[in-house]
Protein backbone atom coordinates (compact mmCIF):
# COMPACT_ATOMS: atom_id res chain seq x y z
CA UNK A 1 0.00 0.00 0.00
CA UNK A 2 2.85 2.62 0.85
CA UNK A 3 4.41 1.69 -2.33
CA UNK A 4 0.71 2.45 -4.47
CA UNK A 5 0.96 6.23 -2.19
CA UNK A 6 4.53 6.89 -2.81
CA UNK A 7 4.01 6.17 -6.37
CA UNK A 8 0.41 8.09 -6.75
CA UNK A 9 2.20 11.38 -4.94
CA UNK A 10 5.14 10.96 -7.07
CA UNK A 11 2.93 11.29 -10.12
CA UNK A 12 1.13 13.95 -8.76
CA UNK A 13 4.13 15.94 -8.01
CA UNK A 14 5.46 15.56 -11.94
CA UNK A 15 2.05 17.02 -13.13
CA UNK A 16 2.03 19.92 -10.76
CA UNK A 17 5.67 20.76 -12.30
CA UNK A 18 4.21 20.42 -15.70
CA UNK A 19 1.25 21.69 -15.78
CA UNK A 20 -0.28 23.07 -12.37
CA UNK A 21 -3.42 21.30 -10.83
CA UNK A 22 -5.16 24.20 -10.17
CA UNK A 23 -6.17 22.98 -6.63
CA UNK A 24 -5.94 25.63 -3.41
CA UNK A 25 -2.54 25.96 -2.65
CA UNK A 26 -1.47 23.97 -5.92
CA UNK A 27 -2.01 26.92 -8.35
CA UNK A 28 1.76 27.31 -9.41
CA UNK A 29 4.71 25.30 -10.58
CA UNK A 30 6.30 26.03 -7.83
CA UNK A 31 4.35 24.39 -5.06
CA UNK A 32 4.99 20.84 -5.97
CA UNK A 33 6.80 20.91 -2.83
CA UNK A 34 3.70 21.23 -0.70
CA UNK A 35 2.94 17.96 -2.63
CA UNK A 36 6.35 16.46 -1.30
CA UNK A 37 5.48 17.63 2.53
CA UNK A 38 1.92 15.68 2.43
CA UNK A 39 4.02 12.67 0.94
CA UNK A 40 6.29 13.06 3.79
CA UNK A 41 3.61 13.27 6.43
CA UNK A 42 1.38 10.84 4.91
CA UNK A 43 5.12 8.27 4.72
CA UNK A 44 5.53 8.89 8.39
CA UNK A 45 2.01 8.01 9.41
CA UNK A 46 1.94 4.91 7.70
CA UNK A 47 5.45 3.54 8.87
CA UNK A 48 4.76 4.67 12.79
CA UNK A 49 1.28 2.79 12.53
CA UNK A 50 3.12 -0.33 11.00
CA UNK A 51 5.43 -0.15 13.71
CA UNK A 52 2.84 0.20 16.68
CA UNK A 53 0.64 -3.34 15.59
Amino acid sequence: MTKAISAFLILAMLIQVIKPLGLPGLRRRGDFWKLAVVAFVIWSITLLARDLT
